[in-house]
């Protein structure tokens, strides 16, 4: 290869060469067929002068990559004044002089002095000038050229990317277009074939094929299926040189990915599925799944899934699962173990993204048979309506029959069932219920003024498992009997002026009433029958539930008759009829020309008249308070007049007086008897103040007689009340105290110590006739040897 590489550069070079030879023999021809042109010219008119350009250059040309020993010759400067004696001197300026360009000074030869790249620079822009050695002028005019770097084939074609990725549809025709891969060639384009790329495929035959100008890979076979293989790897190569020998080359991979499309319909992979369930199953429950298997993915394997028939269409429903794209079957209404068992569906899967183009290949939807078993539990009893609503009069009598509700066992043994009233529901057990039947009665009367409605939950318990239990909502609504009297609306404040003219109408008034009649009330006003004929007021009835009191004479004086009392009975109209009679208090008052009120009070004519309501305001406070002034200084003369009780600086106070008395021993009886606590001096009659002096010091004490029967609480009372109205009581905080225990006790003393004083030894014998409980006392002291015994 390399020595191939050589022999093309060197090929190259004496082509370069010879090219150089003819271009510079061209060049002196050109320039001497001037100089001609211009001697000619001389000697004809003697008028044109001879041009001193003589520079032989314009382009010079040179081969990158140079691999010689010697530097690469470029060209040669020379200027017609040079006349070979070497006194010219040549000078090179600009892109690389110097550096990579040297210039013989005195021949004008350039050489590249170092290996150039034409990817790097394609072309250097020089300039040159000649000059005397002895005088260092310019012979010529300093001019530009350029050096042009020829190219060769030295860099090999590089892809854009190191690995491309597409993707194409599966079942795409064959030359569907894939993706286009491109390669660049550093070389020159415009010199040669060194850039000129071809593109070929190294792997990924027979499935893909590659243009080999453009770079675009198609497919190249037909019916290719992601299902049997989704990923091809393609590996592609680019060559200079037009793809002949010799050319540089580069690959790159491609990987392939073939994207899925709707060409396959979904199959359920068995053609039967059984499922089983409580007939107690709340509605919306999935009870079981089923999946239909699509070797497409994505969209393309989204089922719908339907029941397209069935005894169970109705019972159950079934939906897609969005992640599993499972059906889930789940119950749509309530399931009955007693009506049905068993139920049948057809399920039907559809994919949702069917491709038209396939449709003459196969169907895209397939179907299974699904059965499902209902197995029965034990259910609660059912009630035969939701609810229940009843009606009773509110005048109805204890026991009444107000309805019934009924239950039953869904299931098919029909256990017995008892009802029961929810008393959280029927606090003040208003109501009872018949247990087996489910009868309801009243149990108090009841009232629909205080309560129109009472809400019930009654209970239905099958009787061999109480644990099943119903309730159902009883609403119980009391229907109004016209048991009330209407009234009158509200209190009504009325007055009549004393100026007022007989058929005046002096206060509107109606009435209410607490029951509901079903058309709505109706009132009628009159006055009472013992006052029918009333000279001063009437009654008339304004048919609207209203009526208007009405003067019938003219003048009223309110010092004679200030308040009028007017009986009206108000009537209803329902059955049975009910009245009541309200009274009016009319007051006489004091009014204006225009009617307004201004006193109602017959003393205000007595005060002037030229007074006001502020002026007689002022007069009464004043009144009172010198009042109260006279009171406050007789109280303080009278107190000044009064000593204290105790005058002695020896003021005695928290005094316990105590009355004590041992009495008898334990076996005093009468220590015991109620009767001491009697006291015949005890007396009703009240005593003066304790901290008052009394104006009698000694006063007599009347005795009060015994009473045989007083109660020891009230003698206690009436002992604490004699006490403290005593006057002369030991003020202030004192204790009197009413112990009495009695007089001795008739069984004496037991103690052993009065013992010492007897004469003689005692006789215990006794004891033995006292019973068992003095047993161990009669052993001890008893016979003849107790005493030396103890």
């Amino acid at each position: 290869m390399r020595t191939c590489r050589c022999l093309a550069f060197i090929i190259c070079t004496c082509m370069i060469h010879l090219d150089y030879a003819t271009l510079f023999q061209k060049r002196n021809s050109k320039y001497l067929h001037m100089e001609n042109i211009k001697a000619h010219s001389e000697e004809k008119g003697k008028v044109l002068q001879r041009s001193k350009r003589g520079w032989m250059w314009n382009q010079f040309f040179l081969l990158e990559e140079y691999l010689g020993s010697d530097t690469q010759y470029v060209g040669k400067l020379h200027t017609d004044q040079d006349k070979g004696d070497g006194n010219l001197k040549y000078i090179l300026s600009g892109d690389g002089a110097g550096s990579l360009f040297v210039i013989d000074e005195n021949t004008g030869d350039i050489h590249a002095a170092k290996k150039l790249d034409r990817e790097e620079k394609s072309l250097y822009v020089l300039r040159a000038k000649a000059i005397d050695k002895r005088t260092g002028r310019a012979v010529e005019p300093e001019s530009e050229f350029i050096i042009k770097i020829h190219d060769i084939n030295d860099n090999e074609p590089k892809f854009t990317k190191d690995i491309y990725t597409a993707s194409v549809p599966e079942m795409s025709e064959v030359g569907t277009s894939v993706i286009q891969v491109t390669a660049l060639d550093a070389d020159d384009p415009s010199y040669g074939n060194s850039a000129r790329v071809v593109y070929s495929i190294l792997q990924g035959q027979p499935y893909f094929s590659v243009d080999p100008d453009l770079g675009i890979i198609r497919t190249a076979l037909p019916d290719m299926s992601r299902e049997n293989r989704e990923h091809y790897q393609v590996v592609i190569q680019a060559k200079d040189m037009g793809g002949q020998m010799g050319g540089l080359s580069g690959t790159t991979t491609v990987n392939i990915t073939l994207t899925d499309i709707n060409n396959n319909p979904p199959r359920f992979p068995q053609n039967k599925y059984q499922f089983s369930c409580l007939e107690s199953t709340p509605v919306g429950t999935p009870i079981g799944r089923i999946k239909a298997i699509d070797s497409d993915v994505g969209e393309n394997a989204d089922i719908e899934y339907s029941i397209t028939s069935g005894d169970g269409a109705d019972m159950f429903e079934i939906s897609t699962d969005e992640k599993t794209q499972e059906g889930v079957i789940t119950v749509k209404k309530m399931l009955d173990f007693e009506k049905r068992m068993l139920y049948t569906l057809e399920v039907e899967a559809v994919n949702t993204h069917p491709d038209p183009r396939f449709f003459h290949l196969q169907s895209f939807k397939d179907s299974a048979m699904v059965k499902i078993a209902v197995e029965d539990v034990d259910e609660p009893p059912v009630f035969s309506r939701p609810f229940y609503l009843m009606e009773v009069d509110e005048d109805a009598k204890e026991g009444s029959l107000i309805g019934q509700v009924t239950a039953r066992d869904p299931d098919a043994i029909k256990n017995f069932i008892k009802y029961s009233v929810d008393r959280n529901t029927d606090m003040d057990r208003n109501f009872n219920i018949h247990s087996g039947n489910g009868s309801i009665f009243m149990s108090k009367p009841l009232d629909r003024e205080v309560s129109p409605w009472h809400n019930l939950t009654v209970i239905a318990t099958e009787i061999s498992n109480p644990k099943q239990t119903s309730y159902v909502p009883v609403f119980i609504r009391i229907l109004d009997i016209n048991d009330h009297a209407p009234e009158f609306a509200k209190y009504y404040e009325t007055f009549v002026c004393e100026n007022a003219k007989a058929g005046q109408l002096i206060q509107t008034i109606s009435a209410v009433d607490k029951d509901e009649p079903p058309r709505g009330h109706t009132f009628f006003f009159e006055l009472v029958p013992e006052f029918a004929i009333n000279p001063n007021f009437t009654v008339l009835d304004n048919k609207d539930n209203t009526a208007g009191i009405m003067t019938r004479r003219n003048g009223y004086n309110r010092h004679k008759i200030n308040t009028y009392l007017l009986p009206v009975v108000i009537f209803d109209n329902d059955y049975p009829i009910q009245s009541s009679t309200g009274t009016l208090t009319i007051r006489v008052c004091a009014c204006d020309s225009h009617g307004n009120m201004q006193s109602c009070n017959a003393e205000a004519l007595l005060l002037p008249a030229g007074l006001s309501t502020g002026a007689l305001i002022a007069i009464l406070l004043c009144f009172i308070i010198l009042l109260i002034l006279i009171v406050l200084f007789a109280a303080l003369k009278r107190q000044r007049k009064k000593e204290p009780l105790i005058i002695s600086k020896d003021d005695v106070r928290d005094n316990i007086v105590t009355y004590n008395d041992e009495g008898g021993g334990e076996e005093d009886t009468q220590a015991f008897d109620i009767g001491t606590l009697r006291n015949p001096e005890a007396r009703e009659d009240n005593k003066l103040r304790r901290d008052i002096i009394p104006d009698t010091i000694f006063q007599i004490r009347r005795t009060t007689p015994l009473w045989e029967n007083i109660d020891v609480q009230d003698f206690i009372h009436r002992r604490i009340k004699e006490n403290d109205s005593d006057p002369m009581a030991p003020p202030y905080d004192s204790l009197a105290t009413y112990a009495y225990e009695g007089n001795d006790s008739r069984a004496e003393s037991l103690s052993s110590l009065e013992s010492v004083a007897t004469d003689g030894n005692q006789d215990y014998n006794y004891l033995s006739d006292w019973g068992p409980r003095f047993k161990k006392l009669a052993d001890m002291y008893g016979g003849d040897d107790s005493d030396m015994d103890c």
